[in-house]
């Protein structure tokens, strides 16, 4: 394994900012089930609600931020779906934790079905970090950049494992003033429905996001349940020849 000195914490698939008391989740995908084919799909929005549920016990967030695709939509939302996101505000507001979305590509209809606070780039109480859900270029300037969208996984040994990327000094010219160094955290989904992007081989056109101008660059780290800590990987560039 790699050692990596990251200012921020992963927890199993949502990132912890102890300087802004923060926890970010990206890639909610609630109606996804409802979209599925499958005969019996997991009832998507309590396993979200659940788990973040037990998330926010462990952290003690003062604020929650989706890093977007709350929804699993583009024309209509699925029945069902408004009920979910009210009972995970009131899961997040029981927590004593306030609730923000920085809406993603699948979010068009948010709006019908969220009243609460929104925003395309939202800046932690750090002072340094954005978040956002990435499939766009921010505009405001940041030391380091959170967003989710394209849902990473590594396979390790055969398995297909959600993880996160870390790439120090990755985001080049992001900002008004085109600022040259920041770093850029991405989230895997936190819905447990999204089968992931299998980063091992994947180079910077494969991914979704244009804050990945050099995948090579990027670290990846899978949670592992056992030492409740994540394990580092080297660089992708060096994973390639490794896994």
């Amino acid at each position: 394994m790699t050692t990596v000195d990251l200012p921020v914490s992963p927890i199993e698939r949502v990132l912890f900012v102890p300087q802004a008391d923060a926890l970010v989740v990206a890639d909610l995908h609630l109606g996804k089930a409802a979209d599925s084919s499958i005969d019996a799909p997991i009832d998507d929005g309590a396993d979200v609600r659940d788990r973040l549920e037990s998330l926010l016990a462990r952290t003690d967030p003062d604020t929650v931020v989706v890093a977007g695709d709350v929804l699993h939509s583009f024309r209509g939302v699925p029945r069902g779906v408004e009920r979910e996101l009210s009972a995970l505000e009131d899961c997040v507001d029981a927590a004593g934790a306030s609730f923000v979305v920085t809406p993603g590509n699948h979010d068009a209809m948010l709006e019908d079905v969220f009243d609460g606070p929104t925003a395309s780039e939202y800046r932690l109480a750090d002072g340094e970090t954005v978040v956002c859900h990435g499939h766009e270029r921010p505009e405001l300037e940041a030391t380091r950049y959170v967003v989710g969208h394209d849902h990473p996984a590594l396979s390790v040994e055969g398995r297909k494992l959600p993880c996160f990327l870390y790439g120090p000094d990755a985001a080049d010219g992001v900002g008004d003033e085109a600022q040259a160094e920041a770093d850029v955290v991405m989230l895997p989904a936190f819905t447990r429905l999204a089968a992931g992007a299998t980063v091992n081989g994947m180079r910077a056109r494969d991914f979704q996001s244009p804050l990945v101008s050099d995948a090579d660059r990027f670290h990846p780290a899978v949670w592992d349940d056992s030492s409740e800590e994540p394990l580092w990987f080297p660089r992708l560039g060096e994973c390639r020849r490794l896994l």
